[in-house]
């Protein structure tokens, strides 16, 4: 989850009173965030068309349904945030998910980036530790709209090895190193992309080949929250 500390913590909350409506202008808007990511530099048409569809206002409270297609994040509940666009963008077209991947993602949120992977096709196994933020989006009924997301209560750093081998696994957190269990958990052939260190992270995508030796690729710099293990209550 891409952190943006310019807005206060304290005046962005999940789930207090969203917007359900999808209007006109909301589309609008939607159509101008693609753009403004696709000059950033996204290329992939199936990503974009992916945020276009996606009503990323009913992610966050009413307050901000006007700010809600700026290109930045926002925090929401438990100290967590709803990603930058952009960065959502960045991570998936690195990821270079297909039709019925199994992807696992650690770090739910506001589960907008779990979203954008079901829109592409894939078969999500998101993972979130905070319980508050786990049980919001159960009773989120946008949700309702993709059976293909699987959630799940729980420490990220174990993943989930009954459900394993994954395509595709995807870090929204800041991690110190690459989790050796998570890789574990990754078909051959398959990716991870992961923001990896401490007060800037270093976007990596990891290939694991068919030998199970890993093949490390580095990309841009962001900031992240940082991925924390355990669950907490």
């Amino acid at each position: 989850m891409f952190l943006n500390a310019s807005i206060n913590t304290a005046s962005v909350y999940l789930c207090i009173m969203r917007t359900f409506e999808d209007t006109y202008r909301h589309k609008g808007l939607r159509n101008k965030l693609v753009e403004t990511i696709r000059k950033k530099g996204i290329t992939d048409e199936k990503v974009l068309e992916a945020i276009n569809k996606i009503p990323r206002h009913f992610f966050l409270d009413s307050a901000f349904d006007d700010v809600a297609y700026e290109d930045r994040a926002f925090p929401i509940a438990e100290k967590q945030t709803i990603s930058q666009p952009y960065t959502v963008a960045y991570q998936t077209q690195l990821l270079e998910v297909k039709p019925r991947h199994k992807v696992l993602e650690i770090g739910t949120g506001s589960a907008y980036q779990a979203s954008v992977l079901a829109e592409l096709g894939a078969q999500v196994y998101t993972i979130e530790r905070q319980k508050k933020l786990f049980d919001e989006n159960k009773k989120f009924f946008y949700l309702k709209k993709y059976p293909n997301i699987k959630f799940f209560y729980g420490d990220g750093y174990e993943g989930l090895p009954t459900y394993g081998p994954f395509d595709r696994v995807l870090i929204t957190a800041a991690a110190p190193g690459i989790p050796q269990k998570l890789v574990d958990q990754l078909k051959p052939g398959g990716m991870m992309v992961i923001p990896v260190g401490n007060e800037v992270q270093t976007m990596k995508r990891i290939i694991k080949k068919e030998d199970g030796s890993i093949k490390e690729e580095v990309y841009d710099k962001f900031h992240f929250v940082p991925m924390l293990g355990g669950k907490n209550e």
